[in-house]
């Protein structure tokens, strides 16, 4: 396996091109095993076609990625099969009920046989749908169906999960609930990366990047980044409006 020195993702001068456009502009980064790594930006500044590629589902133009050990451009089934990924549309079947929502999904990731029951009532607790079992899917409010998503792509027991802007869409405390669920999870060593575009889910992570027009323009914990400012009352808002201040300026010159 690629050296990695212990991180559960790393990258290096990650670049994804799509004709002269460029989505991805040399991101280099490192997560660790347990970490709630914040991927923060507007729409448009790269990340979930960064998120896509370390899932397996895009090839870099340039540069490398390793998740898990597993090299994203040789090994881009190994590293699907090894990891959790959620996408902002919650990938259920409306048609279906919760609880065959979650069987389909035990199929898909290859959950053994003797396995899935008590895997399907972790996720039914976990998303607090025990009682709900049997509503058709459609018929949950966006939170629900949120949590229900989430313990669905988390039936194989990946170490490592990806969330691509989970929270969209649905209310603040559905959003807060859902990072009590993100917590948990760390809490039980996974390692969680997660990108959004709402300013206070930054606050929750353990590092986080932000990034824009494809590049990462600042790297550190909510604290370090904030203090960068030099302002004791400085939120992440003010963060990301200096940094991209700074490159556009970089840019302009």
């Amino acid at each position: 396996m690629p050296e990695t020195d212990g991180n559960a993702v790393v990258t290096e001068n990650l670049v994804k091109r799509f004709g002269n456009f460029v989505a991805v502009d040399h991101v280099t980064l490192s997560v660790k095993p347990g970490e709630i790594f914040g991927f923060l930006g507007p729409n448009g500044a790269g990340k979930s076609t960064t998120i896509r590629i370390l899932c397996g589902l895009l090839a870099p133009t340039e540069g490398r990625a390793v998740v898990n050990g597993f090299d994203v451009a040789r090994d881009a089934e190994a590293v699907k099969q090894s990891l959790g990924y959620m996408s902002q549309r919650f990938s259920l079947y409306d048609d279906l009920t919760v609880e065959e929502n979650i069987d389909f999904f035990s199929g898909v990731y290859g959950v053994a046989r003797n396995e899935r029951d008590e895997r399907k009532e972790q996720v039914l607790k976990m998303a607090g749908l025990v009682e709900s079992r049997g509503l058709i899917t459609r018929s949950l409010a966006g939170g629900w169906k949120q949590r229900l998503a989430l313990g669905c792509a988390i039936l194989h027991s990946p170490p490592i999960v990806f969330l691509d802007e989970p929270t969209s869409g649905v209310d603040p405390i559905a959003r807060r609930n859902f990072w009590d669920l993100i917590y948990e999870m760390a809490g039980h060593g996974r390692t969680v990366f997660v990108s959004t575009h709402y300013m206070e889910e930054a606050e929750y992570c353990h590092r986080l990047s932000l990034m824009y027009r494809g590049r990462v323009i600042a790297l550190g914990t909510p604290a370090e980044l904030k203090a960068q400012l030099g302002r004791p009352d400085a939120t992440m808002e003010d963060v990301f409006i200096s940094r991209i201040e700074q490159e556009e300026a970089r840019l302009a010159s």
